[in-house]
């Protein structure tokens, strides 16, 4: 960890990521920066940003509660590998990756009854109701994936990553605007009085996202692990586009991660590489196990972590650019498809979809990246890639961030 004008940073950043960061300081409480880091919409992804009474919806993103959810299955590798190109065929048409997309199957759950969540009542949220029924569980495009791995003992894990897809678009888009947002990269991230009509809104249109997104990852991961016929018997789930009131150095605060992983002692979380590199199981390491510089780089990261490995390469730079009408291409990307392929082969990856935008090239290397944020946090089980089913190429997802 360093300290760049007084922002805690762990990791290498090029020039603009930085100048977000500290651009969004002028105005947090306090601000860190994780190793993955990058630019993002308004804040950098990587970005824990604090205050006391104020939560920011720019800090939260546009994808409210994008996070991983992996579960263990009672299942090991020799089944998985044996079957590999049925399992992919089976969870590429049975699940639903791509824009606009409504689940192919009716997935009924209990948030949506009468009542069942307060934030249904906001006004951001109330008319995205029928469209929340229809979209929940879909996986969408970009980095959102269906993963299937196995861990150090062979035993065979499914990891997922995705959001509040069109539910929690809409209701950060609604709220940017009723506080003033304003258009760019490089603005102030607009803050909402917790103790205001807005605010409190805001705090239960986000929880409803929250509780949305991790209904969706629940059912995509039950629902692939019924494709395999295995059951689960271990899962670690959390979000990294969230907001939670914390205390921290005897100070209450809302702690917002904009592509960060809470970590504190003990905590776990699943941290996602690249397509055709290891993901990892992690947690949260307890400060008594610390020496002190560890335990204030933990403490300064207000007990965070990565959320991925970080992109180093933009995706119209890797991909180049299309005319969407006549998908003719407009400038060639730097990732061509046979760097790609040839990646995924020597990993003895199965890839269903996926776009040069994608590529391992396109990312920084996990382990070098949990390694700069020092020992705040440990890895539990390292998850080598078998399977992986992303959305097809060329697709822009507008709930993502």
């Amino acid at each position: 960890m360093q300290y760049i004008d007084t922002i805690p940073v762990w990791g290498t950043h090029e020039e603009n990521t930085l100048e977000q960061a500290k651009v969004c300081a002028r105005t947090a409480d306090r601000f860190a920066l994780m190793a993955d880091g990058h630019l993002g919409y308004g804040v950098p992804i990587g970005g824990v940003i604090a205050a006391q009474d104020r939560i920011s919806p720019t800090a939260v993103g546009f994808d409210i509660a994008c996070g991983n959810k992996a579960v263990r299955l009672d299942m090991h590798g020799p089944e998985l590998r044996a079957n590999i190109h049925r399992i992919m065929d089976g969870i590429w048409n049975t699940l639903s990756f791509g824009v606009g997309r409504r689940n192919n199957e009716r997935n009924e759950h209990p948030l949506f009854e009468r009542d069942a969540h307060m934030g249904w009542n906001t006004e951001a949220a109330a008319p995205l109701k029928r469209k929340a029924e229809a979209q929940l569980g879909t996986i969408g495009s970009g980095n959102h994936y269906v993963d299937l791995f196995t861990d150090e003992q062979d035993r065979v894990w499914v990891g997922v990553h995705f959001g509040s897809r069109g539910l929690g678009h809409g209701i950060a888009t609604w709220f940017l605007k009723a506080a003033g947002a304003k258009d760019g990269m490089m603005v102030d991230p607009v803050w909402l009085d917790v103790n205001s009509d807005l605010g409190a809104q805001y705090i239960a249109a986000m929880q409803l996202g929250g509780a949305y997104a991790y209904a969706g990852r629940d059912w995509v991961c039950d629902r692939v692990a019924r494709l395999l016929g295995a059951p689960v018997v271990e899962e670690v789930h959390n979000h990294h586009n969230f907001a939670w009131q914390e205390e921290h150095d005897g100070k209450l605060l809302w702690v917002c991660r904009k592509g960060a992983t809470p970590a504190f002692p003990g905590q776990r979380g699943f941290v996602g590489g690249t397509m055709g590199e290891v993901s990892v199981i992690l947690e949260g390491v307890e400060p008594d196990s610390m020496d002190e510089a560890t335990r204030d780089a933990q403490r300064a990261a207000m007990f965070s972590t990565v959320h991925g490995a970080g992109r180093v390469m933009g995706r119209k730079q890797a991909a180049g650019v299309f005319d969407r009408k006549t998908g003719a291409c407009k400038r060639e990307g730097l990732v061509k498809p046979e760097m790609m392929q040839s990646w995924l082969r020597e990993a003895n990856v199965v890839l269903r979809g996926g776009g040069l935008d994608e590529s391992p090239h396109c990312y920084k290397r996990l382990p070098e990246v949990i390694a700069e944020q020092g020992g705040t946090v440990r890895v539990l089980h390292t998850l080598t890639p078998v399977g992986v089913a992303m959305a097809g190429a060329n697709e822009f997802d507008p709930y993502k961030d």
